[in-house]
């Protein structure tokens, strides 16, 4: 685990984004900036923290514990689709084939859980027994497992508002958004990466509760593409107290960036306006979480380094691509 000292200490230098003259144009997401080289994409994972659908703040060594977890994941599942990557030459670097996005999240779900209008639980408790198309029974409970792993898809911040707009697959179809076959091979992927990901967790003591994958088409074939099953993209719980805060009507011990979330929301902060700033506690907390889930899955003991790290990522990337 690193020390409370080194994250405090790196939190000034904390990689906020990185630019890279000559190398073409560059886009930034929430947490990754791009690069576009030819029919390769470069994307440089940094520190930065987001959450209600603004920037919170920065969380050392959070960038490369997300790229080394989605490697890592991808190695382990190339067996189930074929996924984007062709190297990771720095720990917050992951070079890709330039697939052609698919504009439909596959979200997938394997407890009765969450709080958003997206989230089965939230309409479920509304008084919803059909959702997203699904038909569930009267007398569930929130954090119960389900019966079986279920898919939530929705629009790529398609909806109206920008927001993700809740779908079932018929509509997905009927509108044409994803061809019928195609569809059905990234439920067959989703699923399938869902009962894997599951399983490994499970076997390292967390319970994976939800998460979402994305696909592209690359020369016409279906491609994992993204993040896969890391703290950012998916839900974890802590499996060996599971049991145990369910029969006491506590909600399960998460492990994941959820805290963040709670943080803000018991500050009275749930997206409006400016967001209160992250303090020491929070950041030494979250940039800990991070590095604890990619130990936990990995079994791997993270190496934690000096910043600055501009110039480093600079250099390998530019090895990369000669």
């Amino acid at each position: 685990m690193v020390s409370r000292e080194k994250i405090l200490e790196s939190l000034p230098k904390a990689l906020k984004g990185v630019d890279i003259p000559g190398l073409g144009t560059k886009e930034s997401g929430k947490v990754r900036d791009f690069y576009t080289v030819d029919d390769q994409r470069i994307t440089i994972t940094t520190d930065r923290q987001s959450g209600f659908d603004v920037m919170l703040g920065h969380v050392p060594f959070k960038g490369s514990v997300l790229n080394e977890l989605a490697a890592w994941w991808f190695e382990q599942t190339q067996q189930i689709v074929p996924n984007h990557v062709l190297s990771v030459p720095d720990p917050n670097v992951l070079i890709s084939h330039q697939a052609k996005m698919i504009p439909v999240e596959m979200v997938v779900r394997g407890y009765m859980s969450g709080v958003t209008n997206t989230s089965i639980w939230g309409s479920y408790a509304r008084g919803e027994r059909v959702i997203y198309g699904l038909t569930f029974q009267d007398g569930m409970v929130k954090n119960q497992v389900l019966p079986e792993a279920v898919i939530t898809p929705t629009t790529h911040g398609g909806g109206p508002s920008g927001h993700d707009e809740r779908l079932t697959r018929d509509e997905i179809v009927s509108r044409g958004i994803v061809e019928e076959k195609l569809y059905a091979q990234m439920e067959k992927a989703a699923l399938e990466l869902f009962a894997f990901g599951s399983d490994a967790a499970k076997k390292n003591g967390l319970i994976l509760v939800d998460t979402k994958y994305e696909f592209g088409l690359f020369e016409g074939k279906l491609m994992l593409i993204d993040e896969v099953h890391t703290p950012d993209s998916s839900r974890f719980w802590k499996a060996d107290s599971y049991e145990k805060r369910m029969a006491a009507g506590e909600e399960p011990e998460n492990f994941d960036k959820e805290f963040i979330r709670l943080w803000y929301a018991e500050r009275g902060y749930r997206g409006d306006g400016q967001p209160p700033a992250m303090d020491d506690d929070l950041v030494v907390a979250a940039s800990q979480r991070y590095v604890g889930v990619y130990e936990m899955l990995t079994g791997r003991t993270f190496e934690a380094y000096d910043y600055p790290i501009e110039d480093r990522i600079v250099s390998n990337i530019k090895k990369a691509m000669t």
